[in-house]
């Protein structure tokens, strides 16, 4: 992790993301539902949900905006309790601002991480830009960090470590749970 990088993730009080892709791996599952319909689920990674937590107990407030609708995904935003939650939303910048006015923070403590094109507008609005390992070339080069991981599969995770560990509250998880 370079300076510049702990420099931009020390600042930031909101983290946002995409789903598709960064909260999941991007898989769409149709299950059928009993009565002939059909059900949409997609999978979660657990780590990413226990780190979403660690970051509201810093301090550190959470969210998504998707351009797809999901209750798959409003269950998870609950579960994690996130705190912005906008779904359906192709055109992400106006809720950008929308959440920036209602949260009355500047853009660069925000953290934004995408893995489609649709995310590179909000990627250049913030104060660190996060493309997951997974994601498109055009994304990756828009952002300032790049994960290890992939959407879904330990993503947020590794963003929610950066957090916490450039704002010096790692150790405090550790001790929490009683390591080192």
């Amino acid at each position: 992790m370079t300076d510049e990088i702990t420099r931009r993730a020390s600042q930031v009080r909101l983290l946002l993301m995409d789903v598709d892709g960064v909260l999941t791996d991007g898989k769409l599952y149709n299950v059928p539902d009993g009565q002939g319909g059909v059900v949409e689920t997609k999978g979660f990674d657990s780590q990413d949900g226990i780190a979403l937590q660690w970051l509201n107990w810093k301090g550190i407030q959470t969210g998504v905006i998707s351009g797809r609708e999901s209750p798959a995904t409003a269950e998870r935003a609950r579960q994690v309790k996130m705190t912005y939650v906008y779904q359906g939303h192709i055109e992400k910048v106006p809720i950008l601002e929308k959440i920036l006015a209602d949260a009355g923070i500047d853009a660069s403590a925000v953290a934004y991480a995408g893995d489609d094109l649709t995310d590179v507008v909000v990627l250049r609005r913030v104060g660190l830009a996060i493309a997951t390992a997974n994601a498109r070339d055009e994304v990756k080069r828009a952002a300032h960090y790049v994960t290890k991981s992939s959407g879904g599969q330990g993503a947020v995770r590794e963003v929610a470590e950066l957090l916490l560990k450039a704002q010096d509250r790692w150790g405090e998880i550790l001790q929490h749970y009683e390591i080192g």
